[in-house]
């Protein structure tokens, strides 16, 4: 694994993390203020929305991922892709394909600026 597959993974793998969904501060942290993800639904989703809805959560199961790549889409933009694995406490699984920009901000932190789930079987 590369440097930047192996730093936008541990960063991606932060946002599974229920202490980190629950902070506002963490989420600032690794999501762009022009953040904007396309639900399952199909409805499009801001920065504002997306934290009001990780802060409100209520996650019963853990999530992991797997088969993690990346693709630079320019100098300071990358497009990170892999699947997750989503437990619920009783159990079940849900897998779904996921795909991430990340762009290394003026700052010099990498934040997520679009996220895109895709459920399979």
């Amino acid at each position: 694994m590369d440097d930047l597959t192996a730093c936008l993974k541990e960063l991606e793998e932060k946002l599974f993390e229920p202490s980190i969904r629950a902070s506002r501060e963490m989420l600032t942290a690794l999501l762009s203020r022009d953040f904007r993800e396309i639900g399952s639904s199909g409805r499009l989703y801001t920065f504002d929305v997306v934290v009001s809805a990780l802060l409100a959560e209520k996650r019963t199961g853990t999530s992991r991922g797997e088969h993690f790549e990346t693709q630079r889409l320019a100098e300071r933009v990358a497009l990170l892709t892999y699947r997750a694995i989503y437990t619920d406490a009783d159990g079940s699984e849900r897998r779904t394909l996921r795909s991430s920009i990340w762009r290394l901000e003026e700052d010099g932190h990498w934040r997520m600026l679009f996220h895109q789930g895709t459920v399979i079987a």
